[in-house]
């Protein structure tokens, strides 16, 4: 007998409501279940069992169901809160737009009262001191010195970036994000400031990329980098990581050049690989 929920047939000819597959079937449990969950209820949905996978004649066993009370209809809530959910998500998106906005502010240089200087002699670039005391409590304590508010013209150098890795840096603390092409070329060195200036979330966002993205040809840089900042779990990882390929690394010509340079890491990475190796026997 055909399913009355997903046949085919004409109106006239399908069969009585009480009469599902097993598929439907399935299916309206499962959204009973979500809205349990929703509702933080613990009920266990498992009581009913098919016996046939195929047809059902379930007319009795599901006039006590929710799906088929007086109550509202669990299809509805559903509908309901997915509805609820696309209204947040558009919210969400009118509030970043309206956020991002101050984005044109320093890409127009409106109202702009600091400079930033690169440290390769590059053009200094305009901000705001506000945006960059509310993102870094370094910032904050520059801007808050005295020679730093004594001075109008007062501009704040940072050695430690080129000028493209500075326009990087703002376009973050502006927006929040950075297109995936700038985050690969400036990661480093973006890493490396971020732990200087407290910048949290950047520092968080550039190791979240490195992790992801550790390679046998990138993982010395990664742990070079991780060694300048103060990320243990990014620091752990590279080390497992070379360890792990060992032939692959430690005989190639950029170990070499990353031995003469770094010692200290290298006796790590000597230190972790034995203490692995001596795990590996004790189990």
């Amino acid at each position: 007998m055909d399913c009355s929920i997903c046949t085919t047939m004409p109106s006239i000819l399908r069969p009585p409501r009480n009469t599902i597959c097993g598929s439907c079937y399935d299916g309206a449990r499962t959204i009973i279940s979500l809205l349990k969950k929703l509702e933080g209820s613990n009920e266990d949905q498992d009581h009913v069992k098919l016996t046939d996978k195929s047809t059902v004649n379930i007319g009795s066993s599901l006039s006590s169901s929710p799906l088929f009370s007086r109550e509202p209809q669990p299809l509805q809530k559903v509908i309901k809160w997915m509805k609820n959910m696309k209204e947040t998500e558009e919210e969400q998106k009118k509030r970043i737009v309206f956020l991002s906005s101050f984005v044109s502010g320093f890409k127009e240089e409106l109202h702009t009262d600091i400079l930033l200087k690169p440290g390769d002699d590059g053009p200094p670039v305009s901000a705001h001191r506000a945006l960059l005391a509310s993102k870094s409590e370094i910032f904050k304590n520059i801007l808050d010195s005295d020679e730093c508010k004594t001075a109008p013209e007062y501009a704040i150098t940072l050695q430690e970036l080129n000028s493209e890795e500075l326009q990087a840096l703002l376009e973050f603390l502006y927006t929040g994000t950075l297109a995936s092409d700038k985050l690969e070329k400036h990661v480093y060195a973006l890493f490396v400031a971020a732990d200087k200036y407290m910048i949290h979330y950047l520092q968080e966002f550039c190791e979240q990329h490195m992790l992801s993205s550790l390679e046998i040809s990138s993982v010395l840089d990664v742990l070079d980098v991780s060694d300048l900042g103060s990320s243990k779990t990014l620091k752990e990882a590279a080390l497992g990581f070379v360890v792990r390929n060992m032939d692959d690394i430690v005989f190639s010509d950029k170990y070499e050049e990353f031995s003469q340079k770094n010692q200290h890491l290298c006796v790590q990475i000597t230190r972790t690989f034995l203490m692995e190796t001596r795990n590996k026997r004790r189990e």
